[in-house]
């Protein structure tokens, strides 16, 4: 299967032609320029058709001359150009075309159909499973629509020798009933909409940063996403980060410009991390470390929570702030309250994923326990180096997050010194073997 995406974009696309913000202004200077989501398959199926879709396909350098079929999503004008037909009619085709939509959709074609233009309409709604020139879609109930444009769906588009196709926007997040209709679906190529980015009160059936990962998790727990499944994010706005493809790649997902031919087979792969990978999440107090990595871990499967924080009886600013992290854990996760990181990194299996929070606190109870205060270490760094050898042959994806104690004023005692000291020796020793290192600024990841 072929599969070239002719857009990437929201309805406005990325730049935002009347916008200044900085996302907008870093498209501009990079030359990234995203249009109207549409996907063109094996150069005869087309999936949407907004008004910039016909000049979009001439500037990547394909035809829609051979279009047989058109499956819409539906009634928003991004969506639904309608203007193409009669481009198509002034071009003097006369081959079949069969468009299939939402009946509110097809209303609106109707009267840009020549007389004589073999344009057959074909309404549909979730759960139909329809057979298009070779393909078999099914037609899968989007979160998305109102009484002005009706329903909206999702297709799943499989070709005649089993490679198949998800193209899921506009949505929200996805119904049960549609994450059990693709279960064991095993698609080869996944286009998934992430309108929204860091903006998370939108209010509208979309999905943004906070929501995509879950959904990316839902399919894989059903089998519809796998190791070789390419999952590419489309239906992009200018709330995006520049750093989206960096934010998407620990969760699978990448994002491609505009007019990418995605293909079926070995060569298509996605980039979820599933060997071994350790990341190292580092910054000051307040800085967004626990987030960013509870983040990096959004699209898994299964999470191991490494909690090292000894109990504090008595503390209520502590007791509070244990809370806030528990209600920000997924119901899914399994948390483990335990100072032996050692061993849980020596244990994990391959495939296996945890995060551990914080690296930071277990240091504080190794050096209690070992009377290191005074200022021998000996018995600490024998545990750290420990530590940084479980840390280099651990066979699971593992996320740990460190408190960088080094750039604020000179502790005024002895023990704040000798901390601070430590702590900088942990970092840099597990810095030294890590895969990713992530320092958190002002809530920003910064890799180095």
């Amino acid at each position: 299967m072929k599969i070239q995406l002719l857009g990437t974009g929201s309805a406005d696309g990325w730049p935002n032609p009347f916008c200044t913000c900085a996302s907008c202004g870093w498209a501009r200077a990079s030359g990234v320029f995203r249009g109207q989501t549409s996907a063109l398959v094996d150069d005869r199926l087309l999936i949407d058709c907004g008004p910039e879709v016909p000049s979009a396909a001439t500037r990547h350098g394909a035809e829609l001359s051979g279009v047989r079929t058109l499956l819409i999503t539906h009634a928003h004008p991004d969506h639904l150009g309608p203007a193409a037909l009669l481009f198509r009619h002034w071009a003097g085709r006369r081959e079949g075309l069969d468009v299939y939509a939402p009946q509110v959709v097809l209303d609106q074609l109707r009267d840009w159909i020549g007389p004589d233009d073999p344009v057959r309409l074909h309404p549909v709604a979730a759960s139909d499973v329809l057979q298009c020139d070779g393909y078999t879609v099914r037609v899968l109930a989007a979160t998305h629509g109102d009484a002005t444009i009706g329903e909206a769906v999702l297709f799943d588009v499989a070709a005649a020798d089993g490679a198949r196709l998800l193209y899921a926007t506009d949505t929200g997040p996805l119904s049960d009933d549609t994450v059990e209709a693709v279960t064991d679906a095993a698609f080869d190529v996944v286009l998934i909409e992430e309108t929204f980015g860091d903006f998370t009160e939108h209010g509208t059936q979309h999905l943004d940063l906070s929501t995509f990962p879950d959904q990316l998790r839902r399919l894989r727990e059903v089998g519809a996403i796998n190791d070789a499944s390419d999952v590419v994010a489309v239906h992009l706005s200018h709330h995006n980060p520049v750093s989206l493809g960096r934010r998407l790649a620990p969760w699978g997902a990448r994002v491609v410009p505009d007019g990418t031919v995605l293909r079926t087979g070995p060569s298509a792969t996605g980039e979820r991390l599933t060997s071994p990978h350790r990341t190292l999440v580092i910054g000051g107090a307040r800085s967004g470390k626990s987030r960013y990595a509870e983040s990096r871990l959004a699209a898994a499967e299964r999470v191991t929570y490494i909690a090292t924080a000894p109990p504090r009886p008595g503390d209520t600013e502590w007791d509070a702030r244990v809370a806030e992290h528990r209600s920000r854990r997924p119901a899914h996760w399994t948390t483990v309250e335990t100072g032996d990181i050692t061993a849980a990194l020596l244990d994990a299996h391959r495939g296996e994923t945890l995060l551990i929070d914080c690296l930071t606190l277990w240091l504080t109870q190794v050096m209690d326990d070992a009377g290191a205060w005074d200022g021998d270490v000996t018995l600490v760094d024998k545990q750290i180096n420990q530590l940084v050898d479980a840390w280099k042959v651990t066979q699971a994806q593992v996320v740990a997050v460190s408190n960088e104690v080094g750039q604020g004023v000179v502790p005024a005692t002895a023990s704040g010194r000798l901390f601070r000291d430590t702590q900088g020796r942990l970092n840099a020793a597990l810095a030294q073997v890590s895969d990713d290192v992530v320092l958190m600024v002002a809530g920003r990841p910064v890799l180095i």
